[in-house]
């Protein structure tokens, strides 16, 4: 049996009767990717308004009596609602569908099937399977690439047939019926049962699918193809947008080329120069300040070789630097009577270091210093070096290598 959402994709809202209620558990995405699991009840209904997920499309969302649905799911003939407040078996509810959802969904249910029909008309573009994502739909065709011209004659005639305002009809057909075999279909799911749904748009395509679609292609409104990607396994992913979709994106794409028109101070026509023209700059000045950051350490090096202080223990901390740094300083010095302890970063968070000196003592200081700093690190051959968190407790590691030191002298 059809539910209703997919009879009359355009109703938003109606009344029918809970069928049961049961206690349920829902896993859902929570802040920093964690899991959360909600308690809750699956609903059921005589009939529903709200599409469980299917052929690639999401679930909608939606209310009963004003209690927001959070999952829908099929299960064999019947729809489960999870919802967090229960409903009484045998009640008159009203349900209603968020229908901005809903409409994206048809749109861009309608546009992948009327895309899929155009790239095999026109180029034997074969579709394997397909995504309707939070922002952009995919489709994967099986075709290890899609030529640009390609892509740009599928665009071409799909908002062609949208302008022709062609009708999209759905029927039933029983699973004996000859005309079975003349659907396109990527096959059905194994607990399905009952007549097979049908989705036609006229003079184009008649294809096996559950979801729920726009009764005329004009309610797509158009169509735009951002490109295509490499798939998986010699296939191809094509990228598409549909209805409102494209237009949300050419706002957002009018935004942002205001704000780069303000930024750069040139017309939208020079936009790509000016950021080349900016990179090059960018470019030669890491380039200087490289060379800048290398006589400085050289510097350094000859100026802590020739210090008072030189000999037992040496540390250095500087708020700019990197790697390199440290380790032109470690090679100018190159002392392995001397432990060298370098720093560079945030004075109090995170940061690198190097310890450099006799392979010895390196090696058994080492592991020591990145878990004080709690960080990581790895050497070889009289140096250790890595990341660090806690630059904060740089005191601790000189006080560990003085007494290092210390020890080491007292036995000789």
């Amino acid at each position: 049996m059809a539910f209703l959402c997919q009879r009359d994709s355009y109703a938003r809202e109606f009344t029918t009767t809970v069928v049961s209620c049961c206690p349920a558990e829902l896993q859902t995405d929570a802040s920093g990717g964690k899991k959360e699991v909600l308690s809750g009840f699956h609903v059921v209904l005589e009939d529903t308004l709200l599409f469980p997920e299917g052929g690639g499309q999401p679930d909608d969302r939606g209310t009963i009596n004003d209690i927001s649905v959070l999952r829908v799911t099929r299960r064999g003939a019947q729809a489960d609602h999870f919802t967090e407040s229960p409903l009484s078996p045998g009640s008159q509810v009203q349900v209603r569908v968020d229908w901005e959802r809903r409409f994206d969904h048809m749109q861009q249910h309608s546009g992948q099937h009327l895309i899929t029909a155009v790239a095999d008309l026109l180029f034997g573009l074969k579709t394997t399977s397909w995504e309707l994502g939070r922002l952009r739909s995919v489709i994967e065709l099986d075709s290890p690439s899609v030529t640009a011209e390609q892509v740009a004659a599928i665009e071409k005639s799909v908002n062609q047939k949208i302008r022709d305002r062609l009708p999209v009809s759905v029927r039933e057909l029983s699973l004996d019926d000859p005309e079975v075999e003349q659907v396109r279909g990527r096959g059905l799911p194994d607990d399905h049962a009952g007549p097979i749904r049908v989705v036609t748009i006229e003079g184009v395509d008649s294809n096996m699918c559950c979801g729920t679609h726009v009764s005329n292609l004009s309610d797509l409104q158009v169509i735009k193809i951002l490109g295509t990607e490499k798939g998986k396994k010699n296939k191809s992913n094509l990228i598409f947008l549909a209805g409102n979709r494209v237009l949300k994106w050419m706002e957002r794409s009018h935004g942002s080329e205001k704000a780069l028109t303000s930024l750069l101070k040139c017309g939208v026509e020079d936009h790509v120069e000016a950021v080349k023209k900016l990179q090059n700059a960018t470019k030669l000045l890491q380039k200087n300040n490289l060379n800048l950051l290398r006589d400085l350490a050289v510097h350094t090096a000859h100026s802590l070789r020739s210090s008072p202080a030189w000999g037992g223990v040496v540390t250095l901390h500087r708020k700019e630097g990197d790697s390199e740094f440290m380790n032109i300083i470690a090679n100018e010095i190159g002392s392995e009577e001397t432990l060298l302890f370098l720093t560079v970063g945030d004075e109090k968070g995170a940061g690198l270091f190097l310890l450099a000196g006799p392979a010895e003592a390196v090696e058994t200081l080492g592991p020591r210093v990145a878990e004080i700093l709690e960080g990581k690190g790895a050497g070889k051959k009289g140096r250790f070096q890595g990341k660090a968190t806690k630059m904060s407790r740089r005191a601790e590691v000189q006080a560990l290598l003085q007494d290092y030191i210390s020890t080491q002298s007292a036995e000789e």
